[in-house]
């Protein structure tokens, strides 16, 4: 059975502000992606009535199909693997891209973004546990990526993100949040400029995520229900 909308919405939103309260944050310093992939346009519709206006979407495909569906108000965020293929229609669909993980890819952005007459907002994504089944550049990497956006014309870096290993036992994953807040405050310091985002936590292990600095929590079925193939 499948959630009301505005009930969800609403018990996502008092979670979150209750946790940033709970360890001394701003209030309104985490925004909820809601990760909408195999989500209906009619069913997001019923979430954008409730007061939603932030999603994610995994697939470029499916994005191109469901965006012209619902309102032009709502901001779309990708947070999928990126192809160097689907770069095009990545810029032109999405507000922010999470998951730049190569010099190639950043390149590709640049000029997709100069031709579309676009200044388009990224994060660098991180695979900070070494997963070789995961997206994401090795730790090492990030500052030669975060230093080549930021001398881009048509790209702003906003920050970081990851994906992390998923454990029962919450506190196991607590590290490899830390350690891309750590990364964060080390880039900052050493190139001097703003990387204000970071992008990690899901419906599993959001409330650690915030704990260590999250910005943006990606929350799927945890939003919507169980997915339906």
């Amino acid at each position: 059975m499948l959630m009301d909308a505005s009930q969800s919405l609403q018990f996502w939103q008092e979670q979150i502000a209750a946790a940033v309260r709970s360890c001394g944050r701003q209030a309104g310093s985490v925004r909820l992606i809601p990760a909408s992939k195999t989500i209906s346009p009619e069913r997001l519709q019923e979430f954008v009535q409730a007061g939603l206006r932030v999603f994610g979407e995994n697939r470029i495909q499916e994005a191109k199909a469901k965006i012209p569906l619902l309102p032009g108000s709502c901001e779309w965020h990708f947070i999928g693997g990126l192809q160097s293929n689907k770069v095009r229609d990545a810029v032109a669909l999405f507000e922010y891209i999470h998951s730049v993980d190569s010099a190639g890819l950043l390149e590709e952005i640049e000029k997709r973004a100069s031709a579309q007459g676009k200044n388009q907002k990224i994060l660098i994504e991180v695979n900070v546990a070494g997963e070789s089944n995961k997206h994401g550049c090795p730790p090492e990497q990030a500052a030669g990526l975060v230093r080549m956006g930021n001398g881009m014309s048509h790209v702003t870096v906003c920050g970081l993100m990851t994906v992390a290993p998923f454990f029962e036992d919450l506190e196991q994953v607590r590290p490899f949040f830390r350690k891309l807040a750590v990364l964060r405050d080390t880039l900052e310091g050493g190139l001097g400029i703003q990387l204000p985002e970071l992008s990690m936590g899901m419906t599993h292990d959001w409330k650690v995520a915030v704990e260590e600095g999250s910005t943006m929590i990606r929350v799927g079925t945890g939003l919507f229900g169980m997915r339906t193939p």
